[in-house]
């Protein structure tokens, strides 16, 4: 079999990389999300 690709679909990878683009959409989230609490409370 051909099997010499850097990842297969069937396991799990495919879960892997929806569950860290989630996390890494949270961390730049949360990083806005104090920046703007930040701003407010200077003011």
């Amino acid at each position: 079999m051909k099997d010499t690709t850097l990842f297969s679909w069937d396991n799990g990878s495919f879960i892997m990389i929806i569950v860290f683009g989630l996390v890494i959409i949270g961390l730049v989230a949360a990083v806005l999300i104090m920046m703007n609490s930040d701003k407010k409370i200077k003011k």
